[in-house]
């Protein structure tokens, strides 16, 4: 032992820290009255969801954003694809600002969103971002006059695009063109590389045609959307070397519960990690009756568990073995953990900070008081067989032991307190 301490004081090398690189881009705002969301250039990354109501729902729409915006999305993409849809928003927006919801609203436009954007003003005016598909934008002659039109009601109520390739709607025109050309090079390319090379092109080309059209570079966001985890990032990665607009990330098509939030985890949190990707939304296909909000959810944790963002303190529980028979710390744990989910949008305002807390909730003795010290406010609850005892941890030392029935409420209330001492404004 001593010899091994004596080598590692010569000099050893530490094991290097790491974190997400940072990727510098043009910055874009997305804003709505006093309400203003930076997108790029140093901004936090940013959440956003979109709504799955029929537009024309005044009511169902009003309620399903405001829960996006309570859960945490900072931005909120609704369907506009019908005049119906469109005369049904500014009404939405009116709504919304009488609840006080300033979240801002994207118009998700397919195939007339020429006409729509035109024929009704007021809509374009609501909507604080235009999210424009090229591969849906007419075809032939008709997709420059109608991407033109999109455009210019963009610049005339100054409001930011994203502009947004799939490759479930890609440009066939461009494909085939880079398919022909392809096939005259000595050495082909992959047929999958040849469609990366379609997606990037198409953003590209069309983000530069808008920035033609007057729109300022700055207010350009682009997204390349794929339902391959590597796909996505082999396409998000030669993106970012190509361009400085921000970009927006999302597996497409992710699919519903374990495998949309394992598949969508897995792509983002590598390309995260390398500084790729400015908004981020996670498409999950809602289990029935599961809420909206997972998908707001899931995107929090990810950006919360990569250290890019915090959003709700996070609460630290072990698994359960053999040595935890008892359900209790289960239990407890999610109690906790919906607790402080449900509290998080009045603690915002009054305890700032508070998203940074760690809670930790532990089954038994092996590794609960360690975690609970590690933790701004922990318990250890007793396993099988130990003593009828919990001891509490706050700030790394032992501050009180619970017994009884009524551990779960009374720890509860533990954490509220300490929540309001060392978050509230006063303190």
């Amino acid at each position: 032992m001593n010899t091994l301490n004596e080598a590692w004081l010569a000099g050893e090398q530490p094991v290097a820290m790491v974190a997400p690189a940072k990727r510098m881009t043009r910055q874009a705002r997305v804003a709505w009255k006093e309400r203003v969301v930076t997108v790029g250039g140093g901004a936090p990354v940013r959440v956003q969801s979109m709504t799955n109501t029929d537009t024309v729902d005044i009511d169902g729409t009003v309620r399903q954003v405001a829960q996006l915006a309570q859960a945490g999305s900072e931005l909120v993409r609704i369907t506009v694809n019908t005049p119906e849809a469109a005369a049904a928003v500014p009404a939405i927006r009116e709504r919304l600002d009488a609840m006080g919801e300033l979240v801002p609203l994207v118009g998700d436009f397919h195939y007339n969103g020429h006409r729509l954007l035109t024929e009704f003003p007021e809509c374009a005016q609501a909507l604080s971002k235009y999210r424009i598909n090229p591969g849906n934008v007419g075809k032939g002659d008709k997709h420059d006059k109608q991407f033109a039109q999109m455009i210019e009601a963009a610049v005339r109520w100054d409001k930011p695009v994203r502009i947004g390739v799939n490759w479930g709607s890609l440009d066939q025109e461009l494909l085939t063109a880079l398919m022909d050309a392809n096939g005259r090079r000595a050495q082909p390319w992959d047929v999958r590389q040849v469609m990366y090379e379609a997606l990037i092109v198409s953003a590209l080309q069309s983000a530069q045609r808008a920035e033609e059209l007057g729109l300022d570079g700055r207010q350009i966001i682009l997204s390349c959307k794929v339902s391959g985890v590597q796909d996505l990032i082999a396409v998000y990665r030669g993106l970012a070397q190509r361009c400085d607009y921000a970009l927006h990330l999302g597996l497409t098509e992710a699919g519903m519960g374990t495998k949309g939030i394992v598949a969508s985890t897995a792509a983002m949190a590598i390309l995260l990690q390398e500084g790729i990707g400015e908004t981020i939304r996670v498409s999950l296909t809602p289990q029935p009756g599961e809420a909206r909000t997972q998908e707001v959810v899931t995107a929090s944790e990810i950006l919360q568990s990569l250290g890019l963002r915090a959003f709700v303190p996070s609460v630290t529980a072990c698994p359960g073995c053999g040595r935890t028979t008892s359900t209790v710390f289960q239990e407890l744990a999610k109690q906790i953990d919906d607790y402080l989910r449900a509290q998080m949008p009045v603690w915002r305002e009054s305890y700032p900070g508070v998203e940074r807390m760690k809670v930790a909730v532990m089954g038994c003795i092996v590794n609960g008081p360690g975690e609970s010290k590690h933790a701004d406010i922990g318990i250890s609850l007793p396993g099988t067989g130990e003593a009828p005892v919990a001891p509490v941890f706050i700030d790394g030392a032992k501050a009180m032991t619970l017994r009884g029935e009524r551990i779960a409420e009374e720890f509860q209330a533990i954490v509220l307190d300490y929540v309001e001492r060392r978050y509230g404004k006063q303190g």
